[in-house]
């Protein structure tokens, strides 16, 4: 897999999706409103996390993703999960807020759904 095909351009997007996610966990846990629903905050990982891994997905070209779909996968899941624990590991610092392994877990079930599901799309368009 040749990371030289990438078009710097389609950076942009994950650079957004992740900026958005350090910006809300930099926020106090006291400044954060979250509807009262229960689970809502997991259903918010999974939708954020779910997100970003589609903006990596699609940082690279179609050809690369129809020659290397497992490993883009693979890949795309990494880059959730170190994110995710060094988003964790970040508001660690932050008043009233503190890691939680089960947001991770959530950061990663959004990451393995729309990877999933891409994969899924991904095969039914071939055949």
């Amino acid at each position: 897999m040749s990371f030289s095909k990438i078009n710097l351009l389609r950076l942009i997007p994950m650079v957004c999706v992740m900026g958005i996610i350090f910006f809300l966990s930099h926020q106090p846990g006291d400044n954060l409103y979250l509807p009262p629903f229960p689970g809502i905050d997991k259903i918010a990982h999974i939708v954020v996390y779910g997100v970003l891994s589609g903006t990596i997905l699609y940082i690279f070209s179609p050809v690369t993703r129809a020659q290397y779909p497992l490993r883009l996968v693979g890949l795309t899941f990494l880059i959730c999960l170190g994110y995710g624990l060094s988003d964790e590991f970040h508001q660690s610092f932050i008043v009233n807020r503190s890691p939680s392994g089960l947001d991770v877990l959530a950061d990663c079930a959004g990451a393995v759904m729309v990877c999933a599901l891409w994969l899924v799309v991904r095969k039914g368009g071939r055949g």
